[in-house]
């Protein structure tokens, strides 16, 4: 061995030990010098401690990107809520939200659906909302079906999404249903984001966010309503 390389690994062994490839490289010549009726264990507990290391990295990383996935999605939901509770009239709360909450949400359409037994939109609601007879949020949600009706719904888009994104001109691809409790004595209402992007809302995502911002709309509504 050189010199130079000699004393380079007795004062840092660490470089070596840390080095996967070249402790390998050394456990598979002591084993060709052992011959080929000697069985090394310590190279069979080395590569399972190496399988499981890479298991554990790979483990830490997801946990690192979940965890920082959360916090990015936490932060803007409290962006969106905030910039929400930030118009002084309705007329500007809808133009808030079809536009900045829109764009800190990351989704390409927001519908307010409003369950009415009137036929047309009064002045001021904008846009942004749709009125529907009695009993449409729920069969919206279930798409029909006899299934239970959940707070926060993740999917593709169904049948007769089409209707409530008619005005925009990009094609929505997934969407979140958001049911609404508007207060005693009124009908539901539904909150529905829409994206292009197929894999925006799933069903295997978590909601816990989109509930607490479902919580927080549903208040803002109330006091308007009032």
């Amino acid at each position: 061995m050189e010199k130079d390389l000699r004393t380079a690994i007795i004062e840092n062994p660490s470089v070596l030990l840390e080095d996967h490839d070249v402790m390998r490289a050394l456990v598979g010549a002591n084993e060709n010098d052992a011959g080929n009726n000697v069985v090394d264990l310590r190279s069979v507990a080395m590569e399972r401690l190496e399988a499981r290391f890479d298991r554990l990295e790979d483990t830490h990383r997801n946990v690192i990107a979940a965890a920082y996935d959360n916090l990015a999605g936490t932060n803007q939901v409290h962006r969106a809520i905030l910039r929400m509770m930030d118009a002084t009239d309705f007329d500007a709360f809808m133009r808030d939200l079809a536009t900045d909450v829109a764009d800190t949400l990351r989704v390409d359409n927001i519908r307010l659906v409003l369950e009415s037994t009137t036929e047309t939109v009064s002045d001021g609601m904008g846009p942004v909302v749709t009125l529907a007879p009695q009993g449409f949020v729920d069969d919206y949600i279930t798409a029909g079906r006899n299934t239970p009706v959940r707070k926060i719904t993740l999917r593709p888009c169904i049948n007769g999404a089409a209707d409530l994104h008619a005005d925009k001109s990009v094609d929505i691809q997934s969407e979140a249903c958001l049911k609404l409790d508007l207060g005693p004595d009124r009908l539901p209402g539904l909150l529905v984001l829409g994206s292009t992007d197929a894999a925006q809302f799933t069903a295997q995502q978590g909601t816990d966010l989109l509930t607490f911002f479902a919580g927080v709309f549903e208040r803002v509504m109330r006091r308007w309503l009032a």
